[in-house]
């Protein structure tokens, strides 16, 4: 496994020490730095201002979501900080969820799988830069019809020629239907709460999207970029303690009740009849209840706590799972420790 850090987005505003945080990353060997985006920071620029300041470190979005772009943006936006970043760059996207989608983007929802497949066709004929970029979808249609809008609707091609044609394109995906759409179209599978006890299940739906590739990219390629809190303290409880505002947060508060897609992958661990109680408390306000709901053994089957010691002994089950590189999510200020626990078992680029 390669070594990655989270720089998440932003909350209030920037967050202190990016800067000092993705040069030290680098600068302690690890392999990439991602960004995130939810209605607030997007996710392109953090990475083209803090990025500068790098020469090695791949700079990666985890994830942009699709809805807050046209595919043809998205892919100018990927080739611009490819050229930039010399060949750096990784555009993982994700669909989001449908109070984001629908809330703050005023696009529907229904359908993301579909909607998922002809954005990356798009953007990837863009990448490409064989003819002019056309597209008759249900969702996208380059160039509109004549009898619509002016009726001045012309095929373009991108003026700029992309560093890379392959520039790698990542999915975020939870659900089983969308991991395999991951394995089918994709270069890379952006995970969320990955546990080693789901590894199985996990490289079964891989293994179904592989099988229906329609391309000749290697499956032996592909990437599993999966972001895991890592907390290090003086016992296990104590680290646990620093995660379970986060477990709750995304458990009980992130989407609507009955269409939260991190809730169901805890709920697929075994978990439903504790996401309820954390779902109960959190939309009625009460935070600190739905954090003091969340049990240890859930935070220990998606994170990585304790001390230095109790860390390096569960490494061994992580690295045995489908994946190519753990991304840090953690205080940038606890780099160095994590990056001296973790490196003997990080193969960082």
């Amino acid at each position: 496994m390669r070594l990655g850090y989270s720089l998440g987005y932003w909350s209030a505003g920037p967050p202190p020490g990016a800067l000092e945080t993705v040069v030290a990353a680098e600068r302690l060997g690890f392999d990439s730095v991602w960004t995130s985006e939810a209605y607030g920071s997007d996710a392109f620029t953090p990475l083209a201002w803090w990025g500068s300041r790098t020469s090695r470190v791949r700079l990666g979005t985890a994830i942009a979501q699709i809805s807050a772009r046209t595919p043809t943006a998205t892919a100018m936006a990927a080739l611009t900080l490819d050229h930039l970043s010399g060949g750096r760059f990784v555009l993982g996207l994700g669909a989001s969820g449908p109070q984001v989608v629908e809330g703050w983007y005023g696009q529907p929802y229904p359908r993301p799988l579909a909607r998922t497949r002809e954005f990356v066709a798009v953007v990837r004929q863009v990448l490409a830069r064989e003819a002019p970029v056309t597209f008759d979808g249900d969702f996208y249609r380059l160039p509109l019809g004549p009898d619509e809008g002016a009726g001045l609707g012309k095929a373009l091609r991108p003026t700029v020629h992309p560093l890379r044609t392959d520039l790698p394109i990542h999915l975020a995906a939870e659900g089983p239907r969308n991991v395999a759409l991951a394995a089918e179209i994709a270069d890379g599978w952006l995970p969320m709460f990955y546990s080693p006890r789901m590894d199985d299940e996990y490289r079964a739906l891989l293994a179904e999207g592989f099988a229906a590739r329609t391309d000749d990219r290697s499956p032996a390629r592909f990437e599993v970029v999966a972001p895991v809190p890592v907390v290090l303290a003086e016992s296990i409880d104590a680290a646990a303690e620093q995660i379970r505002p986060f477990v709750a947060l995304y458990a009980g508060g992130m989407g609507a009740k009955g269409a939260n897609f991190h809730r169901n992958v805890l709920d697929r661990l075994g978990y439903s009849a504790v996401c309820d109680e954390i779902q109960a408390h959190y939309l009625a306000g009460d935070k600190q209840r739905a954090a003091a709901a969340v049990p240890v053994e859930l935070v220990r089957d998606v994170a990585l706590v304790g001390t230095p010691d109790d860390v390096r002994a569960q490494l061994p089950a992580w690295r045995a799972t489908a994946i190519t590189t753990l991304v840090v999510q953690g205080d940038p200020r606890t780099l160095p420790a994590v990056a001296a626990v973790l490196a003997p078992e990080v193969d960082a680029a």
